[in-house]
């Protein structure tokens, strides 16, 4: 079955999370992903553990469907044979500060005079432009930056991280879309076009309904633990052995909810809850009235009841119970797979399932230069040529 991305050609001079996921995700709907990593170790996540046979589990996990190179742009060989690269790419991904790029060789304007119709999009920390861009940026200055630590954690506590580094992940997102965006004007037109993608304006643009609390009342987002800001009840409960989430949040939900779940008739009435607005001013002496009918039963009782009169509901899991749930299990969203150093493996599936043109793991992560001589034999070289870069040092073994 043929991919949506056959025929692209991507080159990836990007390390670490935000700039590889994208082009994974590119990989994955068929993308001809070259990843030329830096000489002579290669991407920064090649040092991060854990390891399986000292292959790098974060490496593996961002990479796969892509070839490898190990190429050193400080020598003008490798930078030519960067430039052949791109000669014939549709996508140049890269994630450097303003001015280093400018400084190797490789800024938007050295790359356009060759190749015209290249899509050349930057993942940086702040951007290309503005008072931080030569700033070091990593997920978690942008997420104080965005506000999302701040409004994250209980409400008496202190602010805290997202758990996942959703700046990367919600750049790397925008850097997907966009290039796709980039690449249908480029079939239209053939013109190819710069992207300035940050982690910060990426995280910030999903604050939508924080931006419009604000921007329609001058509310600030507070901490709310996982209470919700407007919906009540839509958060976590305490039961006897655990706690669930329970999300009655329309008034027909609530009143189910108060008659079928916890047989409370009077709350229906009850002045603090009277609607959705009103109970969320009452966000606290909810959930204790919740939670003290709660504590009667396990979790498995009430997630049970809930489901039964169609009031959404779920637990709270522990990571490991996530990956061993069986409704992940069955929607394919762990793969096994075979490594050539490491052995077995698993990794995390594909999460849009496609009826014509569905992703597909074709190949585990690169080793760092694998694909060094199948790469420049596809570019001219002869074995020689390879050899004499060898030596040269300006590939890796």
């Amino acid at each position: 079955m043929e991919q949506a991305l056959k025929g692209m050609k991507v080159i990836d001079l990007s390390q670490v999370l935000a700039g590889p996921y994208c082009t994974m995700v590119l990989g994955d709907m068929g993308a001809d992903v070259i990843k030329v990593e830096k000489f002579p170790k290669g991407d920064d996540t090649r040092t991060m553990g854990p390891y399986i046979n000292e292959e790098s589990y974060m490496y593996m996990m961002v990479n796969r469907n892509k070839r490898g190179i190990c190429l050193n742009l400080k020598t003008e060989e490798g930078l030519k044979i960067l430039y052949k690269l791109i000669k014939d790419a549709d996508v140049f991904i890269e994630n450097y500060r303003p001015g280093v790029t400018k400084k190797l060789g490789i800024d938007y304007d050295s790359l356009k005079s060759i190749n015209p119709a290249i899509i050349y999009c930057s993942i940086s920390g702040y951007g290309q432009t503005g008072p931080y861009k030569n700033k070091g940026g990593f997920d978690i200055m942008a997420q104080g930056l965005s506000g999302l630590i701040d409004m994250t954690g209980e409400r008496t506590g202190k602010p805290v991280k997202v758990g996942i580094a959703i700046h990367d992940i919600a750049a790397a997102q925008t850097a997907i879309q966009s290039i796709l965006a980039a690449y249908i004007h480029r079939l239209k037109s053939g013109n190819g076009q710069y992207i300035d993608v940050s982690l910060v304006d990426s995280g910030l643009a999903w604050t939508v309904w924080e931006a419009a609390a604000y921007f329609g009342k001058g509310e600030v987002p507070r901490r709310n633990g996982t209470a919700h800001r407007v919906s009540a009840p839509y958060q976590g409960y305490k039961t006897k052995d655990g706690f669930i989430l329970i999300g009655a949040a329309n008034q027909k939900l609530w009143e189910k909810f108060c008659l079928l779940v916890v047989n409370k008739q009077e709350w229906i009435s009850d002045e603090r809850f009277l609607t959705n607005s009103i109970r969320s001013l009452h966000v606290d002496e909810l959930e204790v009235e919740i939670e003290n009918i709660l504590k009667e039963h396990e979790s498995s009782y009430w997630l049970n009841l809930l489901d039964e009169h169609g009031i959404p509901s779920g637990p709270i899991y522990s990571y490991d119970q996530t990956l061993s749930d069986e409704h992940i299990l069955s929607r394919e969203m762990i793969l096994d797979y075979e490594h050539p150093v490491a052995g077995p493996m698993k990794t995390l599936g594909f999460p849009a399932k496609f009826s014509e043109t569905p992703g597909q793991f074709k190949s585990p992560a690169p080793l760092l230069g694998q694909h060094n001589s199948e790469v420049l034999n596809e570019l001219g070289f002869s074995v020689e040529e390879i050899s004499d870069l060898l030596s040269k040092q300006v590939i890796n073994k």
